[in-house]
């Protein structure tokens, strides 16, 4: 069961030390799902402050993090998406464009749209290069 709302936290009004954010939210392994949505709305409150973090803040960031992706892996069944749909989405997020994919990869400019289209295939090859430029395993971009 979930616990009662806590009022809306901002990362500036965290504590700095780990103990006081244990006291806040003692991060423990996650039974049910009521537990995971309290982890979640604990650790968005990091999101995006990775680089204004103190070093108890990102041990204990991290280790939300870790807890999810636990309950996560056993719990929750990620639909796969189709890798031109996961390639738009990170072009987009950067404003890129096909001909942008295109040099990404190293081929002609026509290859990138052509891609996204549909009207041609991903390689192995592609995949490891979008892979490594992501910084994501390569293969989401296989299907």
């Amino acid at each position: 069961m979930k616990t009662a709302r806590k009022p809306q936290l901002k990362f500036a009004a965290l504590p700095c030390d780990y103990a006081a954010l244990c006291r806040l939210h003692l991060p423990r392994p996650i039974h049910d799902k009521a537990e995971y949505e309290n982890t979640l709305e604990m650790a968005a409150v990091f999101a995006g402050f990775e680089i204004a973090m103190n070093a108890d803040q990102t041990d204990y960031f991290n280790l939300l993090c870790s807890l999810l992706k636990d309950w996560e892996s056993a719990h929750v069944k990620w639909k796969k998406l189709p890798a031109v749909k996961i390639i738009q989405h990170l072009l987009d997020e950067q404003s890129l464009s096909g001909a942008d994919l295109s040099r990404i990869l190293g081929v002609t400019r026509n290859l990138g749209p052509m891609l996204l289209r549909g009207e041609r295939e991903i390689t192995a090859a592609h995949a490891r290069t979008l892979g490594a430029h992501f910084g994501l395993p390569a293969g989401l971009f296989i299907e």
